[in-house]
């Protein structure tokens, strides 16, 4: 992969297809190729006449590993995207994210909204506001010698994925440790880019998209019907439904 700096950082990402862009952003532990070349993604979307970019999430993949907490955080990820953009001269662009990725393009929408044409904020429903599983368990879990030593089940399974991704674990704990600031029901009421809330029905991790839907004006709303938070990602029908979102939206 191909790589360029963002405030200094190097950030390997992809760049394929011709047509309208559109972003994607993968969620924690993962990287481009777990989260959107294995389950079809970039396949799909060059298919249905799409540029597709995506990119490794500082810390994740092919991008360089950070061990300082302090230099994560979602909206210092969310300018990574926006830096890309400008590395190549995408003026705006569709924007799909995934569980941690939804949180980064949300910060990027809000905080640039004149770059997004539309989002689609996936694998992420209310704990988006609320925030999801405490960030020290699963830290601790990444840290632990080996995974034998991890009794609670959700860190647990965050650690098998961060180990079957052959992440970083170091630097998967520094960003699990990294700032949370809050994305607040009063910042969703502002968005006003078309969007698209695509969570598993039975995604207990990432929580209700109803709810996370219902606080965003104008929100479209797929439910992945009987698929959870691993599960949902290379599903057929949230393949069709952004597809459709994405021909549809103004």
């Amino acid at each position: 992969m191909p790589s360029f700096r963002s405030d200094g950082v190097r950030i390997a990402y992809s760049d394929e297809g011709e047509g309208e862009p559109i972003l994607l952003i993968h969620g924690f532990a993962s990287n481009v190729v777990t989260n959107w070349v294995d389950p079809g993604w970039v396949r799909t979307l060059v298919a249905n006449g799409r540029r597709v970019i995506a990119f490794d999430n500082r810390g994740h993949g092919q991008s360089e590993k950070l061990y300082d907490q302090e230099r994560y955080g979602a909206p210092t990820m969310a300018e990574d995207a926006l830096a890309l953009l400008d590395h190549l001269g995408i003026e705006c662009t569709d924007v799909l994210g995934y569980s941690m990725g939804a949180r980064i393009a949300a910060f990027l929408v809000l905080r640039h909204p004149e770059r997004i044409r539309s989002v689609v904020l996936a694998g992420l429903g209310i704990n988006m506001v609320r925030g999801m599983v405490g960030s020290r368990p699963l830290a601790k879990a990444l840290e632990a010698r080996t995974i034998d030593e991890v009794t609670n089940d959700t860190a647990r399974s965050f650690r098998a994925f961060a180990e079957h991704t052959k992440s970083d674990l170091r630097a998967l704990a520094a960003c699990m440790r990294g700032p949370r600031e809050n994305i607040t029901p009063e910042l969703l009421a502002g968005i006003r880019v078309p969007v698209l809330v695509a969570v598993g029905t039975e995604d207990v991790i990432g929580g209700s998209g109803p709810e996370l839907a219902a606080l965003i004006p104008g929100a479209r709303l797929l439910n992945i019907e009987g698929r959870d938070h691993m599960k949902a990602v290379g599903d057929a029908r949230f393949k069709q439904g952004v597809l459709d979102f994405l021909t549809q939206r103004p």
